[in-house]
């Protein structure tokens, strides 16, 4: 499988191309071309029950997709993401990554997309009921609205709600006030994430929480 991330940073797109026998998988809607002749089947991730849970508790689709090419030849198709902003590819290699609703895109065979309960924190600060665990050896893409940011965390970090993407296993979450209760208030923070361990995390430059707010007082 030939793959190239295109059009970054603002309007990323994956470019791939399968060989004879090869399959990706991709979130709903996320193929936006590809040749006649590539299989879809359309599935439940990991069963009925599964993917119920990743649609009305984790935020994502109710179905995954997987592209075939059952043919003699190379094939080709492009994965987008609804949003503008900067895609990723990663090599996991017998590792797990956990990401919130909505950073998954399309990962390679070998790679299993299935559900972890993220807890009540998470779910107050809109992030979600249950995070999405990618898991295994392969590779995985995800994007983001806006940029990527890499942060190295040893010891605690501070993220803005619906900022954070991606974080290793070993990190842990927690939800507090941005400053004393009137700063939170009235200084526009809220609340925020607070990161805790040693790990990496992935966050996103912009929000969707934080456009829609800033478009909502200018509709007529």
């Amino acid at each position: 499988m030939k793959t190239e991330i295109k059009g970054q940073p603002a309007f990323s797109y994956i470019d791939v191309e399968l060989e004879p026998g090869e399959t990706i998988t991709t979130e709903s809607d996320a193929m936006s071309s590809m040749d006649a002749d590539i299989e879809l089947r359309s599935r439940f991730n990991g069963g009925f029950f599964v993917g119920l849970i990743r649609k009305f508790l984790g935020g994502e689709t109710l179905f995954i997709n997987d592209f075939s090419n059952h043919t003699d030849g190379p094939r080709r198709m492009t994965i987008v993401q609804p949003t503008p902003g900067e895609v990723r590819e990663l090599e996991l290699k017998d590792e797990t990554l956990y990401m919130q609703p909505g950073a998954f895109l399309a990962c390679s065979e070998g790679v299993k997309v299935g559900v972890k309960f993220a807890g009540l924190i998470s779910w107050i600060a809109r992030e979600g009921l249950f995070r999405i665990a990618v898991s295994g050896t392969g590779k995985v893409w995800y994007g983001a609205f806006g940029a990527l940011l890499d942060r190295e965390i040893d010891g605690e970090y501070i993220v803005d709600t619906s900022h954070l993407v991606a974080y290793d296993p070993s990190i842990k979450l927690k939800l507090q006030l941005a400053g004393g209760i009137f700063s939170s208030l009235f200084g526009g923070e809220g609340l925020v994430t607070r990161v805790v361990g040693k790990g990496k995390i992935v966050i996103q430059s912009r929000s969707i929480s934080g456009i829609t707010s800033w478009i909502n007082p200018r509709l007529p």
